[in-house]
């Protein structure tokens, strides 16, 4: 008798083992954080119990493969998101608040020909090379000041190309930059 319940019985545990489908789990790694702007960091999902997974990286870009690269452009705080989503519909997130620190420059400015170091010019950053060709400084990232020896560093960059100006300020006729070497 009891072999016939257990003949009976196991069927019908089977069809509710099959039947049941467990929800996914969304769970995920960095191998950087803090990362710096350009630095290319690996995200790897370890989710279970998933038919396919999206990465939101906070940035506009999105990625469905279980482990991306990406490099961040601009410094500040993202929330990466991962997104597993399950056979039956379920649906499981996981965030990685993300730090990206910003690059930095210094800029070293001497007279051109004697090469001389020269506190006190003013440094601009032009994001663009149309930009800097029309000499607008209000469209520009600064002032930025060199020190006594002739430096500055300019922190919290995007990742890009920057072009400079510096403009040196001769008596009272005004400012120059032409006998300037950065």
């Amino acid at each position: 008798k009891i072999m016939k319940r257990l003949i009976t019985i196991l069927p019908l545990l089977s069809l509710i083992v099959i039947s049941c489908n467990r929800e996914p789990y969304a769970e995920a790694y960095v191998n950087y954080n803090p990362a710096y702007v350009g630095e290319v960091v690996q995200f790897s999902s370890y989710t279970t119990n998933s038919d396919y997974v999206e990465w939101d990286m906070d940035d506009g870009i999105m990625y469905t493969q279980p482990v991306v690269d990406h490099y961040f452009v601009d410094p500040g705080y993202y929330d990466v998101r991962l997104t597993a989503f399950g056979t039956k519909g379920g649906v499981s997130a996981a965030v990685i608040p993300m730090e990206v620190i910003g690059s930095a420059i210094t800029i070293e400015v001497r007279e051109y020909y004697a090469e001389y170091l020269i506190p006190n010019v003013e440094i601009y950053l032009f994001r663009s090379l149309e930009d800097w060709d029309t000499g607008d400084i209000d469209i520009a990232i600064g002032p930025f000041y060199t020190d006594d020896y002739g430096q500055v560093t300019i922190d919290g960059l995007s990742y890009q190309k920057y072009y400079v100006d510096a403009y040196y300020r001769v008596g009272n006729e005004g400012y120059t930059n032409e006998d300037l070497g950065i």
